[in-house]
């Protein structure tokens, strides 16, 4: 029996040994693993929960127009935060803040209840408002600087400029499509914590300094869109138009200029507007051009050779293509008319039988060449391509009604551009809105430089385009774009606007496309009036908006007059005073007895002065002055 009970007893201790090594070497096995395969893990949990960064948000980069005046910015402000594991009682925690922040208790209750170890409770709050939950010393509650966007010119060049989010990310705009330059990269504050969520005395602080955003310098000059948001503010609501657009662009280099589209909104306050007045209607609405098209199909024709400027048409007031006939506008018809008077009188018989001449190939070749059908690349979201019909699908009718701006569709910006291409020598450049990225020393990080560009048509045809465009304002339907002193080139469109179930009764779309000076253009501007009630035709709506603009435009410009007349060598002429950094009302004063005329926009010193110093005008001249910050710009 003793021997049968040592037999057992050795077993057991046999047994006991074999369980004791093979947990042993599991407990070894788990250590490896733990130490090996999830050491970098593991290091990376322990930091997370010793270890945490309170955020230090990088300085968004500024957006400038092309002079340097500031266009966005960012400037500092204070937001709220917490460290949940620092909040000693989350109730009493959540009521004291709501009471200050004036948010939901339970929301911020939520919020302290989180296994994180940094929440945000409430971004970019008025100073007073940090300064109370400073004075509630709350543990766990502290307040952060970050900082906010701005605008300081309002709904100025909203529709290119954009907005950002909360996260000072970009959304819309250039503040989107130049995100990567003008974030940078956020720093912050490290401090250790022990087990308990309590900060480790004395131990040892980590400043991470953030890297502020670069900063994106446009084409845009800001003096020349506050003239554009002006005229277009004003005639969209003389005429109670739906909406519409003026683009101004340098002919020579593609470069945007200004660019204003109604409805707008302020960037400031973007979430306070619907979401279709953020939409940049210049780049991403196509439409039915009309009559302004017209000066492409001119351009393609005499570049080709198929008609020249005293070729002769017929317009009895229609003609028939493939069983449908075409009207012109005029009742009647024009007659027996030259080339040249065709495309001053806008006759749609005569640009039907120069499209039909043209033939598909030869005419889409010179679509394409000229950017329709695909988007410009403009450095702007959104962009639409315009409407073509497939060549291959092209029949006489197509082209017939295509060569006086019907059965196609194009952008603003798109129609404008090829426009330029038409007038300014025949060369088609890639609108170009972004100038260069500079870094915080002014140091060029990015250079968006001008395009060589592609010629479309020959020098001498431009010359020939230009000449009858000019004819059209000095003798046909564009004479209400005509401005004193200047020959001007442009034509008019009226198109009626396309719906689901074809052309919309009563709905049309007014717009004139002009340049300045004819012989060598400078500026070139696209004005398009949607929905006008009442007079819809371009000659009668969009074409005097040239001229209200271009005015004050060419002073500030300086560009020299190409036609003097008799009354102004005769007149006395008067220099301009120079009013930049007055107040007000010193600078209004002083002009007036210049016996010149101030109008102000905006408030406080004048910052811009339209004709600028030095200027001779006339007695009664009119001079913008523009206010705000008296601060010199940089």
């Amino acid at each position: 029996m003793a021997s049968t009970a040592h037999v057992v007893i050795r077993k057991r201790v046999a047994l006991f040994f074999i369980l004791f090594m093979l947990c042993l070497a599991g407990l070894g096995l788990r250590l490896m693993y733990l130490q090996g395969y999830q050491n970098e893990w593991l290091t990376e949990r322990a930091q997370d929960q010793r270890i945490r960064l309170i955020p230090v948000e990088a300085k968004r980069g500024t957006i400038y127009d092309r002079n340097g005046k500031v266009l966005a910015e960012s400037v500092s402000a204070l937001s709220v935060y917490a460290i949940p594991a620092e909040v000693e009682n989350v109730r009493e925690t959540a009521a004291a803040l709501a009471a200050v922040l004036n948010l939901d208790v339970e929301k911020i209750e939520k919020k302290l209840a989180r296994r994180q170890s940094f929440v945000w409770l409430a971004r970019r709050v008025d100073p007073k408002i940090a300064d109370a939950v400073r004075a509630l010393r709350l543990s766990g509650v502290d307040v952060s600087e970050e900082s906010r966007r701005t605008y300081p010119n309002e709904e100025a060049g909203a529709h290119i400029l954009g907005f950002v989010g909360a996260d000072n990310q970009g959304l819309d705009g250039i503040e989107l499509m130049m995100d990567k330059y003008l974030f940078g990269t956020g720093g912050g504050v490290v401090a250790e914590y022990d087990a308990s969520g309590k900060e480790i005395p004395y131990a040892p602080y980590r400043y991470e300094k953030p890297t502020e955003g670069q900063d994106v310098y446009l084409t845009l000059d800001l003096v020349l869109q506050q003239l554009a948001e002006r005229e277009l503010a004003r005639v969209v609501e003389e005429t109670g138009a739906k909406g519409g657009s003026i683009l101004l662009m340098d002919p020579r280099s593609g470069e945007v200029l200004a660019m204003a589209n109604r409805p707008t909104y302020d960037p400031n306050q973007f979430g306070e507007y619907p979401a279709s007045s953020w939409r940049n209607i210049g780049v991403t609405n196509a439409y039915e051009p009309g009559s302004t098209f017209k000066v492409l199909t001119t351009a393609a024709a005499l570049n080709e050779g198929v008609v020249t400027v005293d070729d002769r048409f017929f317009d009895g007031g229609d003609i028939e293509v493939q069983g449908r006939r075409i009207h012109c506008w005029k009742h009647g018809g024009h007659g027996s008319v030259s080339f040249r008077e065709v495309v001053e009188g806008s006759c749609n018989v005569g640009f039907v039988g120069v499209g039909l001449r043209l033939g598909a190939e030869r005419f889409y070749s010179y679509l394409k060449s000229f950017g329709l059908g695909s988007a410009t690349g403009i450095s702007l979201p959104g962009e639409a391509g315009g409407i073509m019909i497939p060549e291959a699908k092209a029949v006489p009718l197509n082209l017939a009604t295509m060569a006086m701006g019907q059965s196609i569709a194009v952008t603003p910006i798109q129609l404008l551009a090829a426009v330029s291409a038409a007038i300014n020598g025949g060369v088609w450049h890639e609108p170009r809105i972004v100038r260069e990225v500079r870094d915080a020393s002014g140091a060029v990080v990015e250079s968006f430089a001008l395009d060589e560009g592609r010629r479309v048509i020959r020098e001498e045809v431009s010359a020939v385009v230009r000449e009858l465009l000019a004819g059209v304002v000095a003798n046909g339907t564009g004479k209400n774009g005509a401005l004193e002193g200047y020959r001007v080139g442009g034509k008019t469109g009226t198109a009626q606007k396309v719906g689901a179930g074809g052309y919309m009764q009563g709905k049309y779309i007014a717009s004139f496309v002009g340049f300045l000076p004819a012989d060598a253009p400078e500026l070139a501007m696209l004005v398009v009036i949607d929905e006008p009630s009442g007079m819809y035709y371009g000659g009668q709506v969009a074409a005097p908006v040239f001229p209200a603009l271009m005015k004050d435009a060419v002073d500030y410009c300086k560009i020299a007059r190409t036609e003097i007349s008799e009354t102004d060598e005769e007149a006395e002429l008067i220099e301009v005073p120079d009013v930049v950094g007055r107040e007000m009302d010193d600078g209004v004063r002083l002009l007036r007895e210049c016996a010149l005329m101030p109008e102000c926009i905006g408030e406080g010193a004048v910052v811009t002065q339209v004709p600028p110093t030095g200027s001779r005008v006339m007695k009664g001249t009119k001079v913008l002055l523009y206010l705000g910050s008296s601060r010199k710009d940089e």
